[in-house]
């Protein structure tokens, strides 16, 4: 189907081909008689010239061995043939050096002796060769050299002066083995062999060996590259093709020398005609005869015309001249005294032609142009204009046609665009309305959206043109109907209502999101195309507009939650008020800082808006868990707390026994008589008694470590003894029943110590343990945490000598297993892909960058930056909150100066609390959260060095 679209000629082809056709019949007619005459002088004349070129070579050839063959003769009288030791024979190096200077085309000299001796001097000419060998900087000349003693090389430079011997005893070469020196000895003539490729040096040449003295031979090899030089000099022009070949094919002589080389793995060798892309001389050297006639051929569909010349033979070996040129260059002169004589006859052809051809141009041109354009939008491009100028109207008004259809499809990609990617309205909205409005070219487009709550219509969007009046902010709007929406914006409109497209923004719910109103441009009225094209691109936008309010609904619904569920656990302590909410603040300033930073360990750390989101969320929520855990456990502030102070308790025992003394006293006065000693005896009792009272009391209140000393006295204190004379089983609760001994049958009145740990003070977990402890089989997520051994453990000796705090071993781990609470109940909500690290993010702010925190002893490596944010939050906020019955509020110096120690001590990242002072955000937190006096000054650089050291 394509290629029947794109078949036929373009206009400006069938002018201009119209013109030419009726030129060139004429000049055709007048240049064949004058080719045909002119034809045969050419071909004349180039056979002669071969006949030439191939003396011209003969005479190169000839140049080139005579005095090689006058220096081999020469060095047959040197001493050098009658040495025997290689000392002797370098004192003939100059020599041997002289010769190879005197005649560059020598490449190397060589002696083979009787005794299988031998003696090689090449110039180092190629640094390739230079490089094969590993020669020495500075090394020129090379002496290969063996004999019975040694096998060597010796390296020297252009003066002869030695810069390397180096033994090579695996070079292995015996002269006698060669052709050249069998060859030698056997005639009294210098032998001459065919010319080959040097595999040292890669050139073309020759070898020329002679016999000496005593059974030694002299030998020489010789470039002859210097005739494929010649042979390029002699070509008439660039279209003629020469070779010198020999009779099996191999080029000896070519004009590109270097292409002449072939390499055969460890060999190289010259090439044939058909490697070197000279078919047509292949075809020359089997037709033509050798007697140097000039044939004409026809190879690869073109006219040939060439010549075979035999040349000068070496040592037997034939070598041939093949010249070929393509029968339109040799004739091209022909043509050219054609188009002379026609020369005028051709140039009014051409004044003709170029008339057509501007002619055609002007005319085809803009046809071009929108071609090129509309085939642009075939390949979904709409970035450019179409536009097009042309003296013809038709191709005007096709061109203003398609660029406004390519700038409505521009402004519909982008609406569909924004409809899917942006997600806020603000944005979303006015970009809609901006495009739409100059996709179909009107003056104003408005839209509004519908509030239920105030039965209104806010103006959300007004994109207008300069001039134009704006419209009212919000109309009335007592119903939600479509009708009643377009109507409320009809009667604003007023008498111009019928200039605007109102359309309703009707998507999936029952009634309209809103109303879009566009104000066409003037003239232009709407019609059912219009209309329809509107109405779909707006339920297109009302859709996009509920589903961004039903998740902006369900966003602000998650917030909600969670801003309640972290209030109710605020409200469920009045001593943990706040701390859900400043946490959260307090992470997201550091979060900022180091996203701001541009320099140091957070350089490269960014949060996208998701990751943000994510991570507010986690801020709300990092305790949540602690809903679960018991309000007496959280704020308890005294040794004897369990949902109340037990010291009363206690105190009234201390009473009783205050009585007892009164009591012994009175019954010793009446029974003795004695009443000064019992009253003293009773004054130090009663004295005892208070202050082992105030002792306990003391120590209730857990704001210091115990030393042993401490509870030997509670124990002592405690082991006082008292009378109960009441039952202690009425009225007690059934599950407090459970947990009294059954053989607590003992008779009244029975006597207690003053404090004791009763086996009903004692709960083991009864088959319920958390599962937090590493191997058990319903731990999955990970929990490394040591479970005590009971529940709880309410004992007045075992409560009051805990060494530090007021927190039993049960208790710390009930307060610790908050986190694994949060956890469970975040991993536990369906949370989409964004979310997925809201547990992780919250639940890992206990963790310590040495791995020693809880609950799943995570390391360093383990924690990304926002838990390690969040763990830096929550340890400011508890070090510096007020509202701690356990604890009072330091100042922040001594805040920091803990967290230091933290820092240092691995339990914080180092380089988050050098941002968290450097950035200041101490400070400002400080300064809404903190009391005046808990600000003192901060020593900055006192506190990074107390972290490093």
């Amino acid at each position: 189907m394509n290629r029947t679209l794109n078949a036929g000629m373009r206009l400006r082809w069938i002018i201009s081909l119209s013109v030419m056709a009726g030129t060139l019949l004429l000049s055709a007619i007048l240049i064949s008689s004058a080719y045909f005459s002119h034809r045969e002088v050419l071909v004349q004349a180039s056979e002669q010239m071969a006949h030439q070129m191939a003396g011209s070579l003969d005479s190169a050839s000839t140049r080139l061995l005579h005095p090689l063959k006058s220096s081999l003769r020469l060095l047959t009288h040197d001493p050098l043939l009658r040495t025997a030791t290689l000392e002797q024979r370098l004192q003939r190096l100059p020599v041997l050096a002289e010769t190879l200077d005197a005649n560059p085309m020598i490449s190397a000299v060589y002696v083979g002796y009787a005794d299988h001796d031998f003696l090689l001097l090449r110039k180092l000419r190629h640094p390739r060769f230079q490089q094969t060998l590993a020669a020495p900087v500075g090394s020129a000349w090379l002496l290969q050299s063996i004999n019975k003693a040694s096998r060597q090389w010796l390296f020297y430079s252009e003066t002869l002066q030695l810069l390397e011997a180096r033994d090579v005893p695996e070079y292995a070469f015996d002269p006698h083995q060669r052709d050249w020196y069998r060859q030698a000895l056997s005639s009294d003539e210098p032998v001459l062999t065919p010319p080959y490729l040097f595999f040292t040096t890669a050139e073309v040449g020759v070898t020329l060996s002679v016999a000496g003295p005593e059974r030694t031979v002299v030998g020489i090899d010789a470039s002859v590259q210097d005739i494929s030089v010649q042979l390029e000099s002699l070509k008439p022009d660039s279209h003629y093709r020469m070779a010198v070949v020999t009779p099996q094919g191999q080029v000896v002589a070519w004009p590109d020398v270097q292409n002449m080389i072939r390499t055969e793995a460890q060999s190289v060798r010259l090439a044939t005609l058909s490697e070197l892309d000279a078919p047509e001389l292949s075809e020359l050297q089997r037709l033509a005869p050798a007697g140097g006639e000039m044939v004409h051929y026809l190879f690869d569909e073109r006219d040939w015309y060439g010549i075979r010349m035999p040349l000068l033979a070496m040592n037997g070996e034939a070598l041939e001249l093949l010249v070929t040129v393509p029968s339109a260059e040799l004739l091209a002169g022909a043509r050219q005294q054609g188009i002379a004589m026609l020369y005028w006859s051709l140039l009014a052809a051409l004044v003709m032609l170029l008339l057509g051809w501007w002619g055609s141009v002007r005319l085809a041109r803009p046809l071009d142009q929108l071609a090129d354009q509309v085939g642009a939008l075939s390949r979904f491009d709409f970035r450019h204009r179409v536009s097009s100028r042309s003296m013809v109207y038709e191709v005007n008004m096709l061109a203003r046609v398609l660029d406004r259809m390519a700038s409505a499809i521009v402004h519909f990609q982008a609406i569909s665009h924004t409809l899917a990617r942006e997600r806020e309205l603000s944005q979303m909205l006015p970009t809609v309305a901006s495009h739409l409005k100059a996709s179909i070219e009107a003056r104003e487009c408005v839209i509004y959206l519908y509030d239920g709550d105030t039965h209104q219509l806010h103006l959300n969007t007004d994109v207008h043109t300069a001039g134009e009046q704006g419209v009212p902010q919000a109309l009335d709007c007592p119903q939600a109907s479509a009708t009643a929406q377009t109507d409320a914006v009809r009667t604003m409109l007023g008498e111009q209502a019928d200039e605007w497209l109102m359309t309703p923004l009707t998507g999936r719910e029952t009634h309209p999101a809103g109303v879009m109103a566009l104000r066409l441009a003037a003239g232009k009225w709407a019609d059912a195309t219009l209309d329809r094209f509107v109405a779909e691109l707006s339920g297109s936008a009302a859709v996009a507009i509920e589903t961004r309010q039903l998740v902006e609904a369900q966003k602000r619904l998650m917030e909600a939650i969670i801003r309640l569920l972290a209030d109710a656990i605020d409200a469920k302590s009045p001593h943990t008020s706040g701390h859900c909410e400043r946490v959260p603040e307090l992470a997201q300033m550091l979060a900022d800082a180091a996203v701001d930073s541009r320099q140091g360990p957070f350089a490269d750390f960014a949060m996208s808006r998701a990751e943000r989101y994510e991570f507010h969320l986690a801020a709300w929520l990092h305790d949540c868990g602690k809903i679960t855990t018991p309000e007496h456990v959280l704020d308890k502030a005294t040794k004897l707390d369990a949902l109340y102070n037990r010291i009363h308790e206690v105190r009234t025992r201390f009473e009783v026994l205050w009585r007892d003394a009164e009591i012994e006293y009175l019954q010793g006065v009446i029974e003795t008589g004695d009443e000064v000693l019992l009253r003293e005896r009773k004054r130090q009792r009663q004295q005892q008694l208070q202050q082992d009272f105030e002792y306990v009391a003391h120590i209730n209140m857990g704001g210091e470590s115990l030393s042993d000393e401490a509870v030997a006295e509670i124990r002592r204190i405690g082991a006082q003894e008292w009378w109960r004379h009441f039952d202690n089983r009425p009225g007690l609760s059934h599950e407090e029943l459970e947990r009294m001994p059954e053989d607590d049958t003992t008779t009244l009145p029975v006597k207690e110590t003053l404090l004791a740990d009763r086996p009903e003070h004692y709960q083991p977990w009864n088959g319920a343990r958390p599962p937090v402890e590493v191997g058990n089989p319903a731990n999955s997520w990970g929990f490394d945490m040591q479970l005590p051994e009971a529940e709880w453990n309410l004992g007045e000796l075992y409560n009051l000598t805990q060494r530090y705090g007021t927190l039993t071993p049960e208790e710390r781990f009930t307060i610790n297993n908050h986190i694994v609470q949060t956890i469970r109940m975040l991993n536990q909500l369906p949370w989409p892909e964004n979310l997925k690290r809201v547990p992780d993010i919250a639940g890992n702010h206990h963790e310590r960058m040495d791995g020693g925190g809880y609950p799943r002893r995570l390391s360093a490596a383990d924690l990304g930056i926002p838990e390690r944010i969040m763990a830096l939050a929550d340890v400011f906020e508890a070090l510096t909150a007020a509202d701690r019955p356990y604890k009072t509020a330091k100042p922040l110096s001594e805040s920091l100066r803990i967290m230091a120690l933290m820092a240092r001590n691995g339990h914080l990242d180092p380089e988050l609390f050098t941002l968290f002072l450097t950035s200041g955000i101490y400070l400002r937190y400080a300064e809404r959260y903190l009391s005046p006096a808990q600000i003192d000054p901060v020593d900055q650089r006192q506190l990074l060095t107390l972290m490093t050291n």
